[in-house]
Formats: C-alpha cells, structure tokens, sequence
C-alpha cells in the first residue's frame, strides 16, 4: 500500500517577505498559520500550505523550491527511503530556529525534498484530528 503523508508544504523564495505576505494574505485571503520570522507560511486548502522565505539572492543562488512532506515518523521516512536507495543529503536532525525536526533529500530532477515534523505547538494538526 502506497505510504501517504499527512500534510504537504511547497516553500519558494521571496525577495520581501512583506510583499509577499500581503498580497497571499490580504488579496488572496489566505491564512497565514505561522510567522516564523524569516518565513511564512499559509494554507492553501486543508491540509495544503505555501511557505515563503525571505532570500534577496533567490535568482543567483538558484534556491527556488522546496517541496516539504509532513510526518510524524521523519527518522522512520527517512531509514525506509536509505533502505532504497535514496541518499539521505542531510539526515534527520532538530532545527530550533524554526523548531522543526527535518531531513533532506534531492529527486531525479535535483529539486529539494524536505520530510519534516513541525515541533511549533502553533502549526496546525491535520484536519479531522
């Protein structure tokens, strides 16, 4: 049986994170579920969020996309895909600036894939909890 996620997070990069903020939250009328400073977040639909964060150098860094899957189980996520044969680019490790516990992994195509577990008691649970 196909392993499902619970949430899902796609992070792109901004150059003003003010601007940013308030056209997705003011003329989209998203809600923004967490302001981790450098970094918003907004859902998208119910289990569904776009995060941004602020970068001025996005275009010469190449950094543009992260796309981020939410578990509960990230050290199980990330043994099960080692036992595959996916390299594990960073593995599971707590991140306190944004109180998160993550890993990173690259797809085929070299965009970034993040699976993570949020540790912020603000982040919102998964709809129907």
């Amino acid at each position: 049986m196909p392993r499902a996620f619970s949430q899902f997070l796609t992070f792109l990069g901004c150059r003003n994170l003010k601007k940013t903020a308030q056209f997705y939250e003011v003329l989209l009328d998203l809600e923004c579920v967490l302001d981790q400073g450098c970094c918003r977040i907004f859902r998208v639909s119910g289990d569904g969020f776009i995060g941004f964060c602020e970068q001025e150098d996005i275009q010469e860094t190449g950094r543009q996309v992260i796309a981020t899957f939410v578990t509960e189980d990230v050290d199980g996520e990330a043994r099960t895909l080692s036992e595959k044969g996916v390299k594990i680019e960073k593995p599971p490790t707590l991140n306190t600036k944004f109180n998160i516990y993550h890993c990173f992994l690259r797809d085929p195509d070299d965009y970034l894939i993040e699976i993570q577990r949020f540790e912020d008691p603000n982040w919102p649970q998964v709809e129907g909890n």
